[in-house]
């Protein structure tokens, strides 16, 4: 028998939009045409195991080979017959030709492995391909078929000894580099690792006379029984482990993992390793791998799983997936949404079962699942209404608490004089460590928030928790942190406090895009007599403006302190006293003299707002300039006179730098000087 005719295919012929526009994708020919033989493989498995097949089912490896201009798959399966070869390689395997030529002619993932068009793909990479096959069925006549390419094609009769197919593809020049060992062998790991029959690649090799020879042993490229595939129950520690080493090589050992086996409302199995987080989130995204049945489709897995679960790292294998389809396919896809939705409440599940179960072992990984966890709260609403019971706080005595239990912990201590429940923290444990030690002389918990993603968090459990506040322990003195009654007053009048403003502000260190503003409190005696502070929302708005890149004008804006001086404290009285009997007498005119000018101020301005802006005569409007300037040249005069004193006073220096060493804002050449400054203080 011998026949010719064209491929089903009407209008445009398939083959330029092959070639044209799969170009990006040509290496999957190898895939496709591999899983087309295991497809045969295991079919005849199936058909002998429902005795439809009586025959010897012997070795059922598929065999990848190439020469200087070939590349040939072989395989033992079910064969065809002509008959066969008519329906699903002469006619495509699909109606409507050249609607589906029109509709998928820009979009190339979407046809290789649709309307049994994988064979196809050979194409892509080759100038002919040629078909011989041979049923299992009894008294097959053997089949060879050859199309270089274009609609025409040639099938006759052939010999061949055994059932199976063997596709040969004669590479074409611009694919030439396909016939190189190490890159079959490339191709082979990446996309047919796990196939369920044996793939063997060229011949086992052993060091012999100096050098590597063959053995006569087939080199299996394959696991046909990867981990996924196993029954959890069949599986220990080091399997897992063994699974994880094999798939990241160049990894740390996992934090624990998830067995995924679901048969029902759609086909899923799969294990994902929770991997050891510890910052860089991007770092660690895309190594979750997506087969469908054991195939390899995919590492970038976005749109199948919550994004982020592509923190994780493992498998996921499903036939409900397609081999290849576009992501806006993905994302609308109703089974993938299931699985997205099905994942998400394994992997919570999961958590709270360890947490429940080895709570001990949970806190210790915490850290690192701490980055994971929080990215799933963050992300996904319906992960965070699961996480709320399993996720943790930590104090900064590494003491561990469930949202509840810290609630409950602090409840009453920390709950300020209109109801709001207070919950302190620091980012930097050593650096705030003074703040830290006046919340807890106070008895009170301080939480360590110095994750990646705690500012953001923050945010959200403040909206979730009712009447909650979160401060940074150094944002304010520990009394207005949590402010449980009025405040101490302070007793100074106007002008000693411009007085002392002006002689600590006039020794403050000139940092860029740093602002620093004198303020009072009284604090009690036995309280710090310096502390430096720095209000809670703007310092958050530019942590998190850093990870956010429309929140950028945040982190524009300067930092801007508090020097709070404790008006109770004899240190900040007797800066105050010194000044009093080394300027008091020079600024006594200068003061009265400010008091009538800001006197005679009030009274023009009182007189301006009577009038409109055209009653208001040039020689009023002259007067007033001529009042704001002099009140400014008295201010910078008097001034002039704090700074100078302030210049020679070691005490005010001491204190200005005690509150930034106390903030970690003392270094370099200022930390010496006030070494320095210390030792001659204290030997006088």
């Amino acid at each position: 028998m011998s026949k010719q005719g064209n491929i089903g295919v009407t209008s445009e012929n398939i083959f330029p939009i092959i070639k044209k526009f799969l170009y990006s994708d040509h290496e999957i020919f190898l895939r496709e045409l591999v899983s087309n033989a295991v497809d045969a493989t295991q079919k005849l498995k199936t058909l002998s195991s429902v005795g439809e097949f009586k025959g010897d089912l012997g070795d059922l490896t598929v065999h990848v080979k190439y020469d200087d201009n070939t590349i040939t798959i072989s395989d033992r399966g079910i064969g065809m017959t002509a008959e066969e070869i008519d329906k699903y390689i002469n006619q495509i395997a699909f109606s409507g030709a050249e609607e589906f030529v029109e509709k998928y002619k820009n979009d190339a993932a979407s046809i290789i492995g649709h309307f049994g068009l994988g064979f196809y793909s050979s194409f892509m990479v080759s100038k002919k391909v040629e078909i011989v096959t041979k049923s299992y069925k009894e008294g097959a006549v053997a089949m060879k078929w050859s199309c270089d390419g274009t609609p025409e094609y040639t099938m006759e009769e052939t010999e061949k000894a055994d059932r199976g197919t063997d596709i040969i593809l004669y590479i074409d020049d611009d694919n030439k580099d396909f016939l190189n060992k190490d890159k079959i062998n490339g191709l082979l790991t990446k996309y047919c690792r796990f196939l369920p029959v044996p793939i063997a690649f060229g011949k086992k090799q052993e060091w012999k006379d100096g050098k590597y020879v063959d053995t006569d042993e087939d080199n299996i490229v394959n696991d046909t029984k990867p981990a996924w595939v196993r029954k959890p129950a069949d599986m220990t520690d080091e399997d897992y482990k063994k699974f994880y080493r094999d798939l990241y090589p160049m990894s740390e050992e996992p934090l624990f993992w998830i067995h995924l086996n679901v048969d029902y409302p759609f086909n899923l199995t799969g294990i994902l390793y929770f991997p050891r987080i510890k910052s860089n989130i991007d770092l660690h995204r895309n190594k979750i791998q997506l087969y469908c049945s054991q195939v390899f489709v995919t590492d970038s897995v976005e749109g199948i799983v919550p994004e982020f679960l592509t923190l994780l790292h493992g498998v996921l294998d499903s036939p409900d997936i397609p081999l290849n389809v576009s992501r806006s396919y993905l994302q609308s896809d109703q089974n993938v949404k299931k699985i997205s939705n099905h994942i998400t409440k394994k992997v919570a599940d999961r958590l709270e079962e360890i947490f429940k179960s080895e709570r001990p072992q949970f806190e210790e990984k915490w850290d690192s699942l701490k980055l994971f966890i929080q990215y799933g709260m963050l992300t996904d609403e319906k992960f965070y209404d699961r996480a709320a019971k399993f996720a943790l706080l930590k104090d900064v005595d590494d003491v561990y608490y469930t949202f509840e239990e810290y609630k409950a912990l602090v409840k009453d201590s920390q709950t300020d004089k209109d109801g709001n429940l207070i919950y302190l923290y620091t980012t930097k444990k050593d650096e705030q460590y003074s703040y830290i030690q006046a919340a807890k002389d106070k008895g009170y918990s301080v939480l360590l928030m110095d994750g990646q993603l705690d500012v953001h968090v923050i945010g959200q459990l403040e909206q979730k928790f009712e009447k909650t506040r979160f401060v940074r322990v150094d944002s304010d003195t520990i009394d207005n942190l949590i402010r449980k009654e009025d405040s101490g007053k302070v007793t100074l009048d106007e002008d000693q406090k411009n007085a002392l403003q002006e002689v600590f502000k006039s020794q403050m260190p000139k940092i860029e895009k740093t602002e620093f503003y004198v303020t009072f409190e009284a604090l009690g005696e036995n309280a710090n007599p310096v502390m430096l502070t720095q209000g809670e929302y703007m310092r958050r708005m530019r942590e998190m403006s850093s990870m956010q890149p429309g929140m950028s004008f945040y982190g524009e804006m300067p930092d801007s302190y508090n020097l709070v001086l404790n008006t109770d404290h004899s240190l900040i009285k007797q800066v105050l006293t010194d000044e009093e009997n080394a300027c008091g007498e020079t600024l006594k005119p200068i003061l009265a003299d400010l008091k009538g000018w800001q006197t005679r101020q009030a009274d023009l301005r009182e007189a301006q707002s009577k009038k409109k802006e055209e009653e208001i005569s040039s020689q009023e409007k002259e007067d007033m300039t001529n009042t704001d300037h002099k009140i400014a040249e008295l201010h910078e005069k008097a001034n002039t006179i704090l700074s100078e004193y302030a210049n020679s006073n070691n005490m005010v220096s001491q204190l200005i730098d005690l509150a930034l060493l106390g903030n970690g804002m003392l270094k370099g050449e200022a930390l010496s000087r006030f070494i320095k400054r210390s030792v001659q203080m204290i030997g006088q």
